[in-house]
């Protein structure tokens, strides 16, 4: 079917509209590209620049402590301006051969555009460090968990705006109002979770791994067991057997593991205490990075069914 003249003409605005942009010097859409390890810096990305283009390594669902350097991801990685990891060993498994491989002197450790979120702050459970497998998963700089403090997620904020600012500086005055407006609803989130946690001040959870030591921390919760043997190492029928006696004596409100965890052993703990203690599976980071108020919908997810098992905990 020959074109109409009405979309000749439609045809000829679009190209002329590119020429005249191109010839202003109007940059193009997403002229800025962000690398993010994980989906909450991913999200947090997109809170302080959402017209960036966000590529991220991992989903909630994955542990980020093993991740494969796809090729995608090198790719991505080689494009970046700005790249969002959480440091404290947590990628060190992965992200050093991706660093290597892309060869993008943006994003090398010590350059103004690889940014880690856990130089930013101070880090809980700081331990020796070992060479030793055996030890498990032992971070000497400290749990890398950081996103689960609200408080320590605000600090972050404020860091990576100011690195933005830096590395793209004709969007610095945006970027602050951005981060400002985060600030004040991110501060009344705070306040409306305290007072909604009250009940859990005190209680006390058996978790697969310290995923949530800050939660806790955060929280007034105490994490009596761990199902891991040794940080990262799997649960074993030994371990989780002798953790029993303790937890029948004070049953824990919950028996919690990340999404990214086999719930096996958490389930099987809770058949043994047959005590209506329940086994919550929490999303480890926002489910969907790019959705609006991403970070405060994975915080109400996490909240929302351990205030309930407090709730209905006969401890109450």
């Amino acid at each position: 079917m020959p074109a109409t003249r009405s979309g000749l003409r439609g045809v000829a605005i679009v190209r002329l509209a590119i020429i005249v942009a191109l010839l202003s010097g109007v940059a193009p859409a997403f002229a800025f590209t962000i690398f993010a390890c994980e989906p909450e810096w991913a999200a947090l990305g997109r809170e302080l620049m959402p017209d960036a283009r966000i590529d991220v390594a991992t989903r909630s669902g994955q542990d980020p402590h093993h991740i494969e350097a796809r090729p995608a991801l090198i790719a991505q990685l080689r494009s970046a301006d700005l790249a969002v990891c959480t440091g404290a060993s947590l990628e060190v498994g992965w992200l050093p051969l991706l660093q290597e491989r892309a060869s993008n002197g943006r994003i090398q450790n010590g350059a103004p555009g690889m940014f880690f979120a856990g130089e930013q702050v101070e880090l809980i459970d700081k331990r020796a460090a070992t060479l030793n497998p055996l030890q498990g998963d032992v971070h000497a700089e400290g749990n890398p968990h950081i996103h689960a403090d609200p408080h320590r997620l605000l600090a972050i904020a404020r860091r990576l705006a100011e690195r933005m600012q830096g590395l793209a500086p004709q969007q610095a005055t945006a970027i602050g109002q951005r981060r400002a407006d985060f600030e004040a609803r991110w501060q009344s989130q705070i306040d409306k979770w305290e007072r909604q946690t009250q009940p859990l001040r005190g209680a006390r959870v058996a978790a697969q791994h310290a995923t949530f030591g800050y939660l806790w921390r955060w929280l007034g919760i105490e994490q009596v067991a761990d199902l891991e043997p040794r940080p990262g190492l799997s649960p074993t029928p030994g371990h989780l057997q002798g953790l029993l006696q303790a937890l029948r004596q004070t049953p824990p409100i919950a028996v919690v593991v990340a999404g990214y965890h086999d719930p096996r052993a958490g389930r099987w703990v809770v058949g043994q205490l047959a005590g209506g203690v329940p086994l919550l599976v929490l999303p480890a980071g926002p489910v969907d990075p790019n959705a609006p108020d991403a970070l405060a919908r994975w915080y109400d997810a996490m909240l929302g069914p351990l205030i309930e098992a407090a709730t209905r905990s006969p401890r109450n």
